[in-house]
């Protein structure tokens, strides 16, 4: 970005020294073989003179056969430009891919195949300075972005007031730039939303002596004047004043006026898309070395589509372009805050140049533990929850910490115990200075968490909840690991819509659970509902004939009581004989369903279907390296949870070093047990709306593949 705006101002310094003179204009229709190049010495104008003079052509590369150019003539004076020498920054990376270099290999062979110099590549792995390549090294290759030699384009700016609804992505469609170009242009914009207010005024760029709003002819077509065809008549085809077609084509005055077989050039004829808003598109950025078959492929939309919602295109894909799609594409798209998401592998996008700086604060609770009492210890871990869920959480950290070293990140760690304590957490915000701290994991308890959120956000530190959900404070720098209870119910209700056929729904909801009551019978109408006695027990005989023997029954149970999960999940499978299916749900999962006192036996026979956050693990590759490190011991939950949040946070501060930005471009990921897919809901920060369906059978738990559901519908 900084070169090209350096290449500007050099243009328009470079034009200042040229004296202004009365100018003719001819047209030239490109021939074969010409160039840009060829054309300009033929007229002796100078390259960039015939690119201000067609405004449609962008770059050199855009003339082709049967382009219809207007030449500036300025007799036979020829302008001499005076070479300058420049020193221009470094262009950075954006971004890198690793290597893994092979059985004879050679350093000039990696150039020729990244296409990097020989300096770029031991710049970025300074170890080529003092040894040779090695079979079996771990490289990181740079990529840079495409540079066009040819962009010399004049830019002024205009003040831009944001309209309702507007996003930056839409805006910087609107102007053919980058989102990076206008955060660059516009520094005062926080880098960390992607929020705008409606009124906000803007500095955005424009061809110099013009406005946005007046460029309406852009992109010309050539066109061959028929018989008896008049200015007048042509130009109310095509819209525009009959001076206008004049200026556009010089040699009708030359001429004399219109003639049959004459080639002029003409505005296309361009669709009215209306207003351009989150409310009726989506927007894609396009990155380097794409093409249109890899987008309209990628995008899942026509060739002609995407070329009718965005004409630029007819002047060629440029990285950095802003695409605008259909609203409606956005249910096949990864897509977060209107910006479509590319896949990216964060284990391919690894920079090892980043060094994240990680803080943990959990509640070890060191103040209540005697090390030289072995039995105590032993009893509290085993009893105290705050404890037990620490320990796993934290061993499973270790392992994510150990597996981002192996993959050539090296992290900085500082581990507090919070003692779940709120005093103890001012106490360690007081004395310690968090500054350059990458993201803080930590802590559990919600009013511990609501501190250090607060302390943090001075700094523009992100601070991870591993298990809560939400909080009673708005916290604009909080990502919420654990997705929200609404956020699972929806996810269980939309799954079971998709795979209802007229099924018999009877809801059991205890009174601490009217949300989840209300939001089932709003997807099914026609659902009966069970009576309670003193909101703990069913009513049998009122329930019994509920139940259909026509149509599989669907029962759901909404409860956090263990006595009335094995009360009903008794009945239910009682009930569930030949001449009666029945199947039990739930919206609201908790730990009733795993007590003691309720059969997995009826869960099974049952098919129990339930929404979590988590999923049931096998053998992989985590368990058994866990079980290695800790003597055999399998992990539990919660260290399972403690590896997938902690690798997760890893990955992404070791693809760019900042949570905040990262969090803008990636989508989904999924580890052992968990997945993590972030919304920013602005001031309110960020929440996971990843989670699973999971069905008991045949005496295990298994995951529902949404994906085997929609082939199959």
């Amino acid at each position: 970005m900084k070169k090209t705006i350096l290449r500007l101002v050099l243009a328009v310094l470079f034009l200042a020294a040229i004296p202004v003179s009365a100018q003719n204009y001819t047209t030239h229709a490109v021939k074969e073989g010409e160039t840009l190049q060829s054309i300009s010495q033929k007229y002796r104008v100078t390259p960039y003179s015939i690119l201000q003079a067609n405004k449609e052509i962008k770059s050199a590369s855009d003339v082709k056969v049967n382009t219809i150019l207007v030449i500036p003539i300025n007799g036979n004076a020829t302008i001499e430009k005076k070479e300058e020498k420049v020193e221009q920054e470094e262009i950075k990376p954006i971004g890198f891919t690793r290597h893994r270099v092979r059985k004879k290999e050679t350093l000039f062979g990696l150039t020729q195949k990244y296409k990097i110099t020989e300096e770029q590549l031991k710049r970025y792995n300074r170890e080529l300075y003092s040894e040779s390549l090695k079979k079996g090294m771990v490289l990181q290759i740079p990529k840079f972005p495409e540079v066009d030699p040819n962009e010399d384009k004049e830019l002024d700016f205009e003040t831009y007031v944001v309209q309702p609804k507007e996003t930056r992505w839409s805006i910087a469609h609107k102007y053919g730039i980058t989102v990076d170009s206008l955060l660059l242009l516009n520094p005062e914009l926080v880098k960390n939303t992607d929020y705008l207010a409606a009124g906000q005024e803007l500095k955005l760029p424009r061809p110099k002596g013009d406005s946005l709003k007046e460029q309406k002819v852009e992109l010309f077509t050539s066109y061959t004047v028929p018989s008896k065809m008049t200015l007048y008549s042509l130009g109310r085809e095509y819209g525009i004043p009959s001076d206008s077609i004049v200026k556009l084509n010089p040699e009708i005055m030359k001429e004399g006026g219109l003639k049959e077989g004459m080639v002029i050039r003409l505005p296309k004829k361009r669709s009215d898309a209306g207003v351009v808003n989150t409310e009726n598109y989506i927007f894609y950025e396009v990155k380097p070395k794409q093409n249109i078959f890899r987008i309209t492929q990628n995008l899942k939309i026509s060739r002609e589509e995407l070329f009718r919602l965005n004409p630029d295109l007819e002047n060629g894909l440029k990285a950095g372009m802003v695409l605008k799609l259909p609203k409606e594409k956005a249910a096949g798209l990864e897509v977060k805050n209107a910006l479509v998401l590319d896949k990216v592998n964060l284990v391919d996008s690894i920079d090892v140049a980043n060094r994240p700086k990680l803080v943990f604060m959990l509640p070890f609770r060191l103040d209540k533990v005697d090390l030289n009492d072995r039995e105590k210890t032993e009893g509290l871990i085993k009893t105290r929850r705050d404890i037990n869920l620490s320990l796993g959480f934290y061993t499973g950290a270790l392992m994510a910490l150990d597996s981002i070293k192996k993959l050539g990140v090296s992290v900085d760690v500082k581990t507090y115990d919070t003692e779940l304590s709120q005093t103890k957490v001012k106490e360690i915000l007081f004395r310690d200075n968090l500054a350059g701290v990458s993201a803080i994991i930590g802590p559990f308890a919600s009013g511990a968490l609501d501190e250090v959120a607060v302390h943090a956000a001075t700094k523009n530190i992100p601070v991870i909840a591993p298990i809560t959900s939400d909080s009673q404070l708005s916290h604009g720098n909080v990502f919420f690991s654990v997705p929200r209870d609404a956020i699972l119910r929806d996810k269980m209700l939309s799954y079971m819509k998709k795979i209802y056929k007229n099924e018999n729904v009877i809801i059991i909801a205890d009174s601490t659970h009217q949300v989840s009551h209300d939001s089932i019978l709003g997807k099914f109408p026609a659902a009966q509902i069970a009576k309670i006695i003193d909101n703990r027990s069913l009513h049998l005989d009122e329930f019994l004939i509920k139940l259909s023997e026509d149509r599989e029954n669907w029962v759901f149970l909404e409860t956090d009581q263990p006595n009335m999960v094995s009360s009903v999940t008794s009945i239910l499978n009682s009930a569930n004989t030949g001449d009666i299916k029945v199947r039990m749900f739930t919206t609201s999962y908790s730990g009733a369903f795993e007590d003691e006192a309720v059969s997995k036996t009826h869960l099974s026979n049952l098919r129990f279907t339930y929404p979590s956050l988590y999923r049931e693990v096998g053998s992989d590759s985590f368990t058994k390296a866990y079980a290695k490190r800790f003597n055999g011991n399998q992990p539990d939950r919660y260290a399972i949870r403690g590896f997938d949040v902690t690798f997760d946070v890893l990955l992404k501060l070791a693809h760019k070093n900042n949570l905040f930005e990262t969090s803008k471009i990636i989508g989904l990921t999924e580890y052992t047990g968990n997945s993590f897919d972030y919304f920013n809901d602005w001031t309110s920060g960020y929440f996971n709306k990843a989670c699973y369906i999971m069905e008991y059978e045949d005496l295990q738990i298994k995951e529902v593949k949404l994906d085997d559901l929609k082939s199959n519908l």
